[in-house]
């Protein structure tokens, strides 16, 4: 599988790290950067592109990294296409998969152990979606109000939108 891959300086030393754990896992990866450590760079370029790359090519994944992953979870989710999840634990990595079918992860570098952050990013990257028809469903009002910008109603809404 192809994995965009991309980082502010905070994430610098865990996206390095990924990108070889994900390898040796026989993944293919795509570094977007930064290649260097620069202690006031801005992680929106690097982020965006991965994200972009992600809506681009189907069927690949992305992994986003900061100091706490929020900053690069809201940027790459500004993106067409994207669902991207923070994860800050097993169970988060995993259900973003299976019940979002969301295709970038964001983490935390500063949260979380190199060791644990690779096997986050390991869970998220093998953990297929479901394909429960609730969640498709759930998954296609998010694509229409991003195409069209109209929110959804359903039977269970109440009270005032």
């Amino acid at each position: 599988m192809l994995i965009h891959i991309g980082s502010d300086h905070a994430g610098l030393e865990l996206k390095d790290h990924l990108v070889g754990h994900l390898r040796a896992l026989g993944h293919s990866t795509f570094d977007h950067g930064p290649f260097h450590y620069q202690p006031d760079d801005d992680y929106p370029p690097y982020i965006l592109q991965t994200a972009v790359a992600v809506a681009a090519g189907p069927g690949s994944l992305g992994i986003v990294i900061g100091g706490s992953g929020n900053g690069e979870a809201i940027a790459a989710n500004k993106v067409a296409g994207i669902r991207a999840a923070l994860a800050w634990n097993e169970d988060t990595a995993r259900l973003a998969r299976q019940h979002n079918d969301a295709n970038v992860l964001s983490l935390g570098a500063r949260m979380h152990s190199l060791d644990y952050s690779a096997a986050l990013a390991t869970l998220f990257v093998d953990t297929p979606f479901s394909e429960d028809s609730r969640h498709i469903h759930r998954i296609a009002m998010i694509r229409a109000f991003e195409r069209g910008g109209e929110v959804p109603v359903t039977a269970a809404v109440t009270g005032n939108l």
